[in-house]
């Protein structure tokens, strides 16, 4: 086969088996959404719902029960004390209790979208109770994971309480000048955290998908979400930043509207503070009613982002360790007909392949990468080069002639006969005819002879042209 031939990769599921490029990660991010909605999109959903529903009535009812008691006993009392530090006591286990639930939900939703991901970037669309099963086992390591941002801003705010209690002790905060470095510090801290933050969740960004995937210990997850992530911190971090973008102004062009209308309903419903029933329900409903929204969209975006983490984590390896190939593999043999006992887990990690602490290989550039993937489809056209092909050289030495061989005798041609006119060649022996041998000069004139030539005469006697010499007597 002559000329450039191209195969686009396969696409089995959600994504094509190549590297992704910045917008295909940042697209497919929104669009898995719809290839398992019941999964990615109603879980969510209801899991949110439901722990948002608890923990608002957990805190409702210890803060309503805890602040009565409070209210029935008087300043002067001598168990008010005690009972002022029990309920300040008993808020902040329950707030603890919300965080863990929040903290549990969040691990559960990033576990069952990685492996819906795993599952969807190679044409399988599983049940619930599947990708539960498949996220079981990391469940507590990720609850772990989860568990590093609060731990992170707990010391943060452990950091900021030892400044100021230091600043306190050394008698630096009578004086507004102290107070207005104090604040500047806070400021500062505040302001170096960020791009601390930035970093460390961009680099740990795919530990919740090798948890589920690989089933990594928790120390191997981060180490290789560490390295995997060399060479593409800005493209992860960039989708990331873009989706959480999108999502809060998607989020504040719903909250503005909706909060203005509840409250234009909350007027109608009761405009001079009626005690009814159904007013006062119908006023709880236009409050929260947009807050039923809003949760449906912090669900939607947790499991947009924890999409984008999986898919980033596809890239990564697909570049870096061949992932793409794997997967390739594992669809080609399952639609020959393998069963499922047969094929091999295709996210295992190859040990000869896997990433190290060494430098990562050269990125090639995106431009380049899309070059292939034209609109058509197909690559573009080649330009022909400048120069033309340069002939063949010749060999050293010409080729030997072919010995010769001479040609078979042919018979003569006949002499005329007595009309005048020659005999027919004779017939075709398959051979090539030689060429015809030059004419014989003609004979000299005989000499005189007093004998008359004889019309009888024999063919082989000297013959002489018509219309020259002697014709005899007239």
């Amino acid at each position: 086969m002559t000329g450039q031939t191209w195969t686009p990769a396969p696409k089995r599921g959600i994504i094509p088996l190549h590297p992704l490029t910045f917008g295909m990660l940042l697209g497919r991010s929104f669009s898995a959404l719809r290839h398992n909605p019941k999964v990615l999109f109603g879980f969510g959903v209801v899991i949110q719902l439901i722990v948002v529903v608890l923990s608002a009535a957990l805190m409702g009812f210890v803060f309503a029960t805890t602040f009565a008691r409070l209210e029935s006993l008087s300043p002067s009392s001598p168990d008010f004390e005690a009972v002022l530090a029990g309920t300040i006591g008993m808020n902040l286990v329950a707030g603890i209790a919300v965080g863990l639930a929040s903290i549990a939900f969040t691990a559960l939703m990033q576990g069952v979208v990685a492996a819906e991901i795993g599952n969807a970037a190679i044409g399988v669309k599983a049940s619930l109770g599947a990708l539960w099963k498949k996220m079981l086992p990391a469940f507590w390591r990720l609850a772990a994971f989860a568990s590093l941002s609060v731990a992170f801003v707990f010391g943060i705010i452990v950091i900021a309480f030892l400044i100021i209690a230091g600043f306190i002790a050394g008698g630096l905060g009578g004086s507004m000048e102290a107070i207005g470095g104090l604040v500047v510090l806070l400021i500062l801290l505040v302001l170096a955290t960020i791009p601390l933050v930035v970093w460390l969740t961009t680099k740990l960004m795919l530990v919740p998908s090798i948890l589920v995937l690989e089933r990594a210990t928790f120390r191997e997850a981060l180490v290789r979400s560490w390295r995997l992530t060399r060479g593409r911190f800005w493209v992860a971090w960039g989708v990331t930043f873009l989706i959480g973008a999108i999502m809060g102004l998607a989020m504040q062009v719903v909250n503005i509207p909706v909060a203005l209308l509840s409250s234009m309903l909350g007027t109608v419903i009761a405009p001079t503070g009626s005690t009814d029933p159904s007013a006062i329900l119908g006023f709880v409903f236009a409050l929260l009613a947009p807050q039923i929204l809003l949760l449906v969209l912090q669900a939607i975006t947790l499991v947009v982002q924890s999409t984008a983490g999986t898919l980033v984590y596809l890239d990564c390896r697909m570049r870096y360790e061949g992932l793409d190939q794997a997967l390739i593999s594992h669809v080609e043999r399952r639609d020959l007909g393998w069963a499922d006992e047969q094929l091999s887990d295709p996210f295992v990690v190859d040990p000869g392949r896997a990433v190290t602490s060494a430098p990562p290989p050269k990125q090639v550039p995106e431009w380049a990468m899309n070059a292939p993937y034209q609109t058509t489809g197909y690559p573009a056209a080649q330009p022909y080069p400048a120069q033309p092909y340069p002939a063949p050289p010749l060999p050293a030495a010409p080729y030997p002639a072919p010995p010769y061989t001479a040609a078979p005798p042919q018979p003569a041609y006949p002499a005329p006969n007595a009309a005048g006119q020659p005999h027919s060649p004779p017939p075709y022996s398959g051979q090539a005819y030689p060429a015809p041998p030059a004419p014989p000069a003609p004979p000299a004139p005989p000499a005189a002879s007093s004998a008359p030539a004889t019309a009888g005469a024999d063919d082989s006697s000297t013959w002489t042209a018509p219309g020259s010499g002697s014709r005899g007597p007239a």
